[in-house]
């Protein structure tokens, strides 16, 4: 007989069990897509809280980057050799990490953040605090953090030039001492905007974490990671493209999932995007928007697609949720700040 325990995203009945027997029974089956072997189980013994986090028996950690974005407003790109006039300039909190864990955190999916940043910092940290997010493994060092400079035309469309920083001063020792605080079966999030990939990828995967990657932006090294250590893979269509040697989109997408044995989500700007998995294959459009600035778009995506995965949605039901935040972030100028809360969707 079981403990029904109230959440408001699903019902977990827990099972008494002896030591080293474990069951679980879910109100709504669980749709994890994982290479991993081990599964978490709950017991009555084991039963502390009813955070989300406690329910789902896991962590999500995201290891990824902290940016001060520079956003210039032109009229159009600029083009190369061209100088262009700003018709506004202003500053936000952004970096791909930090934008997917707000994202997490505003779906939420309770997350941890771990990165870098430089003495100019504050912000960052102070902005991840205010959405709920755990700091506790960031690390500040001498320096500036890093940052983009930003280019938004007045079709929302972007251009982005990124200097690392202190993205770019995770070192080994670091990466080991914070993954030493996650299990089998927690979740770890990565970019590729800081360095240690390759050690972050195998360490998860030796600990039997789900893996969850985005080669973004592409570079020709992310063809040499041990992406067959990963769980789920999101691509644009450059990155898609860069990593498989493929233009078309379906093509793209079975030779990702063929290559790299994992769930695929390949964003298709005004087009959609494309899941691909061994049991599914399909087309998610977009919602309509009128677009403003799409700089965070992806990363929304990304945030609400797991948040929704992680919860034991069905790929159909996470990849139209993304869709629905996605429309709501490119309708919005900036970044992270731009990423709407669950409850407004």
């Amino acid at each position: 007989m079981g403990y029904s325990v109230y959440n408001p995203m699903y019902t977990l009945r827990l099972f008494s069990a002896p030591c080293g027997e474990k069951k679980q029974e879910m109100g709504k089956k669980s749709n994890f897509y994982t290479k991993s072997k081990k599964t978490i189980y709950f017991s009555a013994e084991t039963w502390y809280t009813n955070s989300r986090e406690d329910v789902l028996g896991v962590k999500v950690l995201n290891f990824g980057s902290l940016n001060l974005d520079f956003v210039y407003s032109v009229r159009a790109l600029a083009r190369p050799g061209e100088t262009v006039h700003a018709q506004a300039r202003e500053q936000f909190c952004g970096g791909k990490g930090l934008n997917q864990s707000i994202a997490l955190a505003r779906a939420g999916l309770p997350v941890f953040h771990a990165g870098c940043v430089g003495e100019d910092g504050a912000p960052l940290l102070k902005l991840l605090a205010e959405n709920g997010v755990d700091t506790r493994h960031v690390r500040s060092l001498p320096g500036g953090s890093g940052h983009a400079v930003i280019q938004v035309e007045e079709s929302g469309e972007n251009s982005i030039i990124l200097y690392g920083g202190a993205n770019r001063a995770v070192q080994e020792a670091y990466i080991r001492e914070t993954l030493a605080d996650f299990s089998a079966g927690d979740v770890l999030v990565l970019q590729n905007e800081i360095n240690g990939l390759a050690l972050l990828l195998t360490q998860a995967r030796e600990k039997g974490m789900r893996v969850v990657f985005n080669p973004a932006p592409f570079t020709r090294e992310v063809c040499a990671l041990p992406l067959d250590s990963v769980d789920y893979l999101f691509v644009n269509e450059t990155e898609g493209m860069g990593l498989s040697g493929e233009t078309d989109a379906k093509k793209i997408a079975d030779t990702l999932f063929v290559r790299y044995g994992c769930a695929v989500v390949l964003t298709l700007g005004k087009d959609g995007a494309r899941y691909r998995d061994g049991m599914s294959d399909f087309i998610q459009p977009i919602f309509p928007a009128k677009a403003v600035d799409a700089t965070g778009a992806g990363d929304t995506f990304t945030g609400f697609f797991l948040s929704a995965v992680f919860s034991g949605k069905t790929p159909q039901e996470a990849m139209a949720l993304a869709a629905r935040a996605s429309a709501v972030t490119v309708s919005r100028l900036g970044a992270a700040q731009s990423i709407p809360f669950l409850r407004e969707l």
